[in-house]
């Protein structure tokens, strides 16, 4: 399938001032937004309007990664120094009123960059490395309570190597027990992927390029074996450089695949459906009318041929992005919201597309 996109953000100023980081749209209507100053935004009404929660003890926090599992439970996580006291988890299960301090670390050198769940009850979470072991928490209960992976079973790093906490993206988790962890810092960029939820680990070099500011920053799958990741390097944010890797193979291995336009660093990626029937994890997807939406500071791409190709969508420099079938938000810096409703596809050929792993 192949053809053109269009589409425009419509931009939602809330005069919070706040930097965005952390979005998850849950359902079309429900989407959840984290924050700076320890802020927490919410709508239940496709962002016609917006609750502003504050959580209590978190003013100095920002907020980099925020999950949301109906429009009254959700799970914030703070990016930070954990000397500093700002490696926390929170969690508010009455729409945002009132927050549970649900973890916290003050190990020296603990830094968290995401999460990501899978359903209601297990989760994960990753921090920059310890001891020359990415810093990997989990939970069996939704994100009440969460546990440290021993060190023996923390997948091992490289000299320089880390996550970037600049989307929420750097990790997700994929069908069933799969998960995957971006990485830059050290000389190529890496993915980390496991199968039983966490618990053991392998890992994939890849050719993209990376530094001590450069690498994987955003992650997406849109079936069990095919995903893309997203990157760059945040101190050369509009560089005209090979941003975008593919696989096939479940993350196996990775190619490089052309470049956004516009290009420059790329902090997230997300797939746009025209219907809110999402992607069930099976071995076998139907998509109609479906697109990828990767996002940074120079500006939105789309693709409607899974990343050979890609045309701009927006100049507005959203740092990350999630979509719940067709409508989709990104933030940003300085209140930066935007949403999108609809993107209209012009294909060659429109048909169903059978994805069969």
């Amino acid at each position: 399938m192949s053809g053109e996109a269009s589409a425009q953000w419509k931009v939602i100023d809330l005069k919070t001032g706040i930097h965005m980081r952390a979005v998850h749209a849950v359902t079309p209507g429900t989407c959840w937004i984290g924050g700076t100053n320890g802020t927490v935004l919410r709508t239940t009404n496709t962002g016609k309007t917006w609750k502003t929660c504050k959580v209590s003890g978190a003013d100095s926090l920002d907020f980099r990664d925020i999950h949301g599992f109906d429009k009254n439970v959700a799970v914030a996580m703070s990016a930070g120094l954990a000397e500093a006291g700002k490696a926390r988890i929170y969690r508010t299960e009455d729409g945002g009123d009132s927050w549970s301090l649900v973890y916290q670390t003050t190990q020296n050198g603990v830094f968290l960059d995401g999460i990501d769940f899978w359903g209601k009850n297990k989760g994960i979470c990753v921090g920059d490395p310890l001891q020359d072991h990415l810093f990997i928490l989990t939970t069996e209960d939704g994100g009440k309570t969460w546990q440290e992976l021993p060190i023996e079973k923390r997948p091992a790093t490289e000299s320089g190597e880390a996550c970037f906490a600049a989307s929420g993206t750097s990790i997700i988790v994929n069908a069933r027990s799969s998960v995957f962890i971006g990485t830059g810092g050290s000389k190529f960029a890496r993915v980390f992927r496991s199968d039983d939820y966490g618990q053991s680990w392998e890992v994939s070099a890849t050719p993209l390029a990376a530094g001590p500011t450069s690498g994987i920053f955003g992650l997406r799958f849109w079936s069990k074996k095919r995903g893309m990741a997203v990157g760059g390097d945040y101190k050369k944010t509009v560089d005209s450089t090979q941003n975008v890797l593919m696989t096939q193979d479940g993350g196996v291995t990775w190619t490089l695949s052309g470049m956004t336009k516009p290009g420059g660093l790329k902090e997230s990626v997300a797939l746009y459906q025209s219907t809110t029937a999402i992607w069930n994890g099976e071995s076998q997807v139907r998509l109609d009318d479906y697109a990828l939406v990767a996002s940074g500071p120079s500006g939105s791409s789309v693709s409607v041929d899974m990343g050979k190709s890609w045309k701009a969508l927006g100049n507005e420099g959203f740092h990350a992005l999630s979509f719940a079938g067709p409508v989709g938000y990104g933030v940003g810096a300085k209140g930066l919201i935007g949403k999108i409703e609809k993107i209209s596809m012009k294909k060659k050929k429109r048909k169903l597309v059978l994805v069969e792993e």
